[in-house]
């Protein structure tokens, strides 16, 4: 009983900023992201009779204590639901993605998890069936299923079973360059979970930020469809701008900026001025996304790349989603 998933890491263009439920990571609102081909994991699962516990080995080194109980916890969903409590397996991760810095590493991670633990375990699953499987390992995973531009629907029930993604547009849909800026890929100080409760529970600006998602939503939905970049653009930008707003307004207040992440936003509002049709976004993390068309690719990789403090540029098409190697 064994299979190894590959999948590929997702940046919210409309953000996940919020949960309605804690244990089954129900979201307060709707997201929606782009599947990029630059960073992803790929993970095999062995199930295996002899084993009287999990074994987690990420990037060749064995791996104990937090992360190791979130796996063995993610895959005590895959036992019960075959009904197999001590069915143990052994998991082997390379993850091409930093983790813990903004870049979703957990996305990708759990994705790729619950789609070879379901392909080792032979579970003929519906995309949206392993969606909701994903989605409770980390919430943006749920999106990692499928390539392209992606939708998480929040769903309303209590139980979950309408909450999952779905494929607004496939992969081949547009060609949009999308190049990561790393700044710092260490882990950061608050993670995304806590960060995410924080402001839930005491931002003063997080009701406005809910109000506003579903015409941000809609809008981008639209310019995706008619390959309208600079309205893509700009909804995407604003939307990150209003859920840092919302981290700001939490108590105690935190940002997960830096100074060089706004030398970076201050030079896409430069290339902009300029004629460059240049957008940015940012998830829980310091680190900086920045969308652009091909055609202005050697202008803005030069420009980033000569920013003090940028230690890296990854550059990503749009990606493609689960594969089994």
């Amino acid at each position: 009983m064994r299979a190894t998933a590959k999948a590929h890491t997702n940046i919210a263009l409309i953000k996940y900023w919020g949960k309605r439920n804690e244990q089954l990571i129900l979201p307060t609102n709707n997201s929606l992201s782009i599947t990029l081909d630059g960073f992803y994991t790929e993970t095999t699962v062995h199930f295996k009779e002899n084993l009287t516990e999990d074994i987690f080995i990420l990037n060749d080194e064995i791996i104990s204590g937090v992360p190791y109980n979130q796996v063995t916890t993610y895959l005590n969903l895959f036992r019960n639901y075959v009904q197999r409590p001590t069915l143990y397996a052994e998991v082997n991760s390379i993850n091409k993605v930093p983790t813990a810095a903004g870049f979703a590493s957990s996305a990708s991670g759990f994705a790729a998890l619950a789609a070879a633990s379901a392909r080792a375990l032979n579970l003929q699953l519906s995309d949206k069936e392993l969606s909701r499987f994903m989605r409770r390992g980390s919430g943006s995973a749920c999106r990692s299923i499928y390539g392209g531009f992606v939708e998480w629907e929040k769903g309303s029930k209590e139980d979950g079973s309408d909450s999952y993604a779905i494929q607004i547009a496939p992969q081949d849909h547009w060609d949009v360059r999308v190049a990561a800026v790393v700044l710092n890929a260490k882990e950061k100080d608050l993670s995304s979970r806590k960060g995410m409760k924080r402001t839930v529970d005491t931002s003063i600006f997080y009701d406005a930020w809910l109000q506003n998602v579903p015409k941000d939503l809609q809008e981008i939905k639209e310019g995706i469809h008619a390959r309208n970049f600079e309205k893509v653009g700009s909804i995407a930008e604003a939307n990150c701008m209003k859920m840092h707003a919302t981290t700001l307004g939490a108590f105690p207040a935190f940002t997960y900026w830096q100074n060089v992440t706004m030398d970076v936003m201050q030079t896409i509002w430069q290339l902009r001025s300029n004629g460059i049709l240049a957008y940015f976004t940012i998830d829980a993390g310091p680190n900086v996304k920045v969308l652009y068309l091909p055609r202005d690719e050697e202008d803005v990789l030069k420009t980033l790349r000569n920013i003090d403090g940028v230690s890296e540029v990854i550059v990503s098409k749009v990606g493609e989603g689960i594969s089994y190697l």
